[in-house]
């Protein structure tokens, strides 16, 4: 999933960029509470980490802009203030949860899955696909217990796509999940990861269970049997 954080500290930012990319995320990055309101005011993010500290804006306003503004992504409040008045203004302007600094990587990171998996409904603690088996908080697939390899970028695509499952999502809202700002994809580049991911997933002889919709994009099925009550 993609994420943003707005932090001023530029050791921690790098930290936290670092960290919630190892951990799955494609990650965007502001240094300033007007940078960080842009970014996060024109971009499809699924989660937003935000410093309260900021210069040019404290978070508290950048969140009440965004909320102002229609913006429903989920905040995650990252502060050093530990007055009990702070997390209550945050929550009042719109924040879904906080960490207060210092704090562990797991942590945060386990908060920032949780708020990202809530924005798409309940998912479960593995999804069967066909034959094989997607573990979301692990980030790992599997077929008879055996992992199947995927690179960090297709495994976001197919986060997306179990996210979304049984929907037709276009081509330009996978891209804009999976891949920073900074990352323009090729243009064949979700279709390349689409013919892998149906290389990792598909049975012999069996449909595709990534289908291809025409003049939309692509539609995950978990198993063969929705696909026959489609056609059906």
């Amino acid at each position: 999933m993609r994420l943003l954080v707005v932090e001023d500290s530029a050791r921690l930012r790098a930290s936290l960029a670092t960290g919630l990319g190892m951990a799955g995320f494609a990650v965007d990055v502001a240094a300033t509470g007007p940078e960080g309101l842009v970014l996060a005011a024109n971009n499809p993010l699924d989660v937003i980490v935000l410093d309260l500290g900021l210069p040019g804006m404290d978070g508290l306003e950048v969140l009440s802009r965004l909320r102002e503004r229609g913006v429903e992504t989920p905040v995650l409040i990252l502060t050093a203030r530990d007055e009990v008045e702070d997390f209550v203004r945050g929550f009042d302007a719109g924040a879904h949860d906080y960490v207060a600094k210092p704090f562990a990587m797991e942590e945060l990171v386990a908060r920032c899955q949780s708020l990202a998996r809530r924005s798409y409904g309940s998912i479960g603690l593995s999804v069967p696909i066909g034959t094989a088996v997607f573990f979301p908080a692990g980030r790992r697939l599997e077929r008879d217990g055996e992992d199947i390899p995927l690179k960090a970028r297709d495994m976001r695509i197919l986060e997306y796509l179990v996210a979304r499952r049984g929907e037709a999502v276009t081509r330009e809202e996978i891209e804009d999940h999976v891949y920073r700002t900074k990352d323009l994809p090729s243009s064949n580049a979700v279709d390349s990861a689409i013919c892998l991911l149906r290389r990792k997933l598909d049975a012999d002889g069996e449909p595709s269970l990534i289908q291809t919709i025409r003049g939309v994009g692509y539609k995950l099925q978990l198993h063969t049997s929705e696909l026959e009550a489609e056609k059906g």
